[in-house]
């Protein structure tokens, strides 16, 4: 029996990035499959997730991208931070966008 994964091209680059980053295709792999499910979560209403921030200490974190919510502070002008290797979410404590890089995602639930 072969078991497979099909994943899209962004998450074939996410995995590429954390792969060279992490120095593991495993983790890679697995970290931006958890990213394509934190974003599935975040554009359906407040995610509950977990990341490591630059300093080495962790964030727990709720978020969105849901367009109801996170409109209103969104001026569209600015380049995605999908460019920038990370993925962005508007805190909905902080009522900011904050991001963060995608090899420091710890766990969504």
């Amino acid at each position: 029996m072969i078991n497979a994964i099909v994943i899209n091209n962004s998450t074939a680059n996410r995995a590429n990035v954390i792969a060279v980053r992490t120095q593991s295709t495993e983790m890679g792999v697995m970290k931006a499959m958890l990213i394509d499910t934190l974003k599935v979560k975040l554009a359906n209403g407040i995610a509950h997730f977990i990341f490591k921030k630059k300093d080495g200490s962790y964030r727990e974190a709720w978020g969105t991208t849901q367009t109801n919510i996170a409109n209103a502070k969104t001026n569209g002008r600015g380049i995605s931070r999908e460019a920038y290797k990370t993925t962005a979410y508007f805190d909905v404590e902080c009522g900011a966008w904050r991001s963060f890089r995608w090899e420091n995602l710890v766990q969504v639930f």
